[in-house]
C-alpha cells in the first residue's frame, strides 16, 4: 500500500496471446517492448543487454541492436507501470510481475518429485481453457521454438493431471473438458486419450469411454500404424476401477 492506495498486481499472460494487465487495466506495449518482456519472462532470470539485443535483433549490427534495445526498454517501463528491472548491464522482469507460465514450470518441477495428483496444486489460478492455448501462437520468432515445445509438453502433462484431479473431486464436466483439450492438443498421445477415458468412467459414462477408446485406436492406426497399448486397454477391461464409487472410496 502506497499513500493509502492499494498497489494492484501486474499480470503477464503468454498463453493464447501477449497480455499485460495491472489489475483490470491493460497495459499496451509496442511490439518491440512486448518481445523484450516476453523473452525476459521465458528465460526467468536477468539477462545481459548484449544477449537480449542479439536474440531480438539478430540481423542488425551490435550498435543498432543495442540502440533498439534501449528504445524497447524505455517503452516497456513508461507504458503505465515499470516492468523491467535494471541491474548494471543486465535486465530482468520486476519481482512483482506475475507470469502465467510460471505455474506450468512449477507444475513440471513438482510432478518430477511427487505424484501428479499432488502436483496439480501448482496449477492454482490456471484453467483448463488457458492450458489449451499455445504459447504466443501468432509470433514467429526463431527464439520461441524451443520455449513453445517445452510449454506444449508441460501443458499436456498438466491437462492430464488436472483432469484426473478434477475427477477425484467430482468435477466431471471440467475433468472431461481438460482431457478433451489434451487430446485436441496432441491427437496421437495415448496418455491424453487415457485421461479422457478415465474421466468418462469416473462420471459413470462407460459408453463414452468405449467410444473414445475406439477413436484412439482409429487415430493410432491411421497415424502411426500401431495398436493401443495394454495400459489403455486395461481401462476398458476394468472400468469398475475408475467408477465414481471407486474413486470416492
Amino acid at each position: 500500500m502506497t499513500n493509502g492506495e492499494i498497489v494492484q498486481p501486474i499480470r503477464l499472460t503468454l498463453l493464447g496471446a501477449f497480455t499485460l494487465q495491472r489489475g483490470p487495466k491493460e497495459i499496451v506495449l509496442p511490439v518491440s517492448a512486448q518481445r523484450l518482456v516476453a523473452l525476459l519472462a521465458l528465460r526467468d532470470r536477468p539477462l545481459s543487454r548484449t544477449y537480449l539485443a542479439g536474440v531480438l535483433w539478430p540481423d542488425c549490427s551490435a550498435e543498432r541492436s543495442l540502440a533498439d534495445l534501449r528504445t524497447a526498454l524505455w517503452r516497456a517501463n513508461h507504458a503505465g507501470a515499470p516492468i523491467i528491472a535494471i541491474t548494471g548491464m543486465c535486465l530482468g522482469l520486476r519481482a512483482e510481475v506475475e507470469v502465467d507460465l510460471r505455474a506450468l514450470v512449477a507444475f513440471g518441477r513438482a510432478s518430477a518429485d511427487r505424484t501428479a495428483r499432488s502436483a496439480t496444486a501448482e496449477l492454482a489460478g490456471i484453467s483448463w481453457w488457458e492450458l489449451s492455448q499455445d504459447l504466443l501462437p501468432d509470433w514467429y520468432d526463431d527464439w520461441l521454438v524451443d520455449d513453445r515445445e517445452r510449454a506444449r509438453q508441460l501443458r499436456l502433462h498438466a491437462l492430464e493431471g488436472l483432469s484426473d484431479e478434477l475427477s477425484l473431486r467430482g468435477y466431471h464436466v471440467a475433468a472431461i473438458q481438460a482431457a478433451l483439450a489434451a487430446v485436441g492438443l496432441e491427437p496421437l498421445r495415448e496418455t491424453a486419450h487415457a485421461a479422457l477415458i478415465r474421466a468418462y468412467l469416473a462420471e459413470g459414462n462407460r459408453s463414452e469411454a468405449l467410444r473414445q477408446f475406439r477413436r484412439c485406436r482409429e487415430l493410432l492406426a491411421a497415424g502411426l500404424s500401431v495398436e493401443p497399448s495394454e495400459t489403455i486397454r486395461q481401462l476398458i477391461a476394468n472400468p469398475a476401477k475408475f467408477s465414481r464409487s471407486a474413486l470416492a472410496s
